[in-house]
């Protein structure tokens, strides 16, 4: 029941519950009891957000803000502690909480792949709960990358900055941001992570993408 209620609470706001676990259960950095939620954004985000105080007043960082905003007062409503992978350091290991939920496994390209949303996961906070309270189970035994057999997030880059088990040529990627074809990935979002199989499970809204492109490569 309590988790229902969660939902509900968190689909409202355009976020989706995107994974779940017990600490005391599944050992994690920084956290050694209750329930923790990780929150990421779902296909209602942008309109939510782009009709928010902070997505039209023009100031820094935007989402930052509005996460903030809307997952404390989600805190506060549900008597949870909130926390952010933005804001450091030091950071909240969201990495180690993501892959520990047993929903975000490492893709062959290094990036994190979700099992419904695919290269196209976007965490925005989480909703730490003292109390334990009945959570599903991971619906995956294992990476979705293991049955991929085309495995496009290698082959879709244009100047091929991400390779099997990395690193992530980084300043090829912002060198083809900057060429004449460059818009591609800056106005739609990475090519490699839309190749992705699972990436259209996420609804992205094509601004959104351009968004969060934009921050990637100017800031």
């Amino acid at each position: 029941m309590m988790l229902k209620q969660l939902s509900l609470a968190v689909q409202a706001q355009g976020l989706e519950i995107h994974g779940t676990l017990h600490p005391r259960r599944t050992p994690v950095t920084g956290l050694k009891d209750g329930t923790l939620l990780l929150l990421g954004t779902a296909g209602a985000f942008w309109p939510v957000f782009t009709a928010s105080d902070e997505g039209q007043d023009g100031r820094p960082d935007p989402v930052d803000r509005w996460s903030s905003r809307v997952i404390s007062a989600l805190a506060e409503q549900f008597s949870a502690a909130a926390f952010f992978p933005f804001g450091g350091p030091p950071y909240a290991p969201f990495v180690n909480w993501a892959l520990a939920s047993g929903r975000a496994f490492t893709s062959p390209s290094q990036m994190m792949v979700h099992d419904q949303v695919g290269l196209m996961i976007c965490y925005r906070g989480a909703l730490h709960f003292d109390d334990e309270f009945d959570i599903p189970p991971p619906p995956l035994d294992s990476s979705p990358c293991g049955t991929c057999s085309d495995k496009p997030c290698l082959h879709s880059c244009p100047v091929s900055a991400l390779v099997d088990g990395g690193p992530y040529g980084v300043q090829a990627c912002h060198d083809f941001l900057d060429s004449d074809a460059g818009p591609s990935c800056m106005s739609f979002g990475c090519l490699a992570r839309r190749a992705c199989p699972l990436s259209s499970g996420a609804n992205r809204d094509f601004s959104q993408s351009a968004h969060h492109m934009r921050y990637f490569h100017y800031t």
